[in-house]
């Protein structure tokens, strides 16, 4: 397995080191797999709400393209918007 020096802050140094007395890892690799672990996961996350997000987008500009979608006025966009998301709960309930 390969082998890396770190630096860490003092901060970081006794993290890890009560980690390690804690009994919850054996050493302080284990402790840093596992930091590497979480980063990991939340770049994936991340990467899944880009995603999402970007077909959304694509998704409402086809929409505009294709006519399908409504002029709001500024004085009636929070009772559109309230509307919206009562419907986009009554659609989650009834999908569960």
């Amino acid at each position: 397995m390969p082998t890396r020096n770190v630096v860490l802050s003092e901060h970081q140094h006794q993290l890890v080191e009560t980690l390690v007395q804690s009994g919850r890892y054996q050493n302080a690799s284990e402790v840093l797999r596992e930091g590497l672990r979480l980063i990991a996961e939340r770049e994936r996350r991340e990467d899944a709400k880009l995603k999402a997000l970007k077909q959304a987008a694509r998704q409402g500009w086809a929409d505009v393209s294709a006519g399908r979608y409504a002029d709001v006025a500024d004085d009636q966009l929070e009772d559109f918007i309230g509307q919206l998301g009562r419907r986009a709960g009554q659609a989650a309930k009834t999908a569960s």
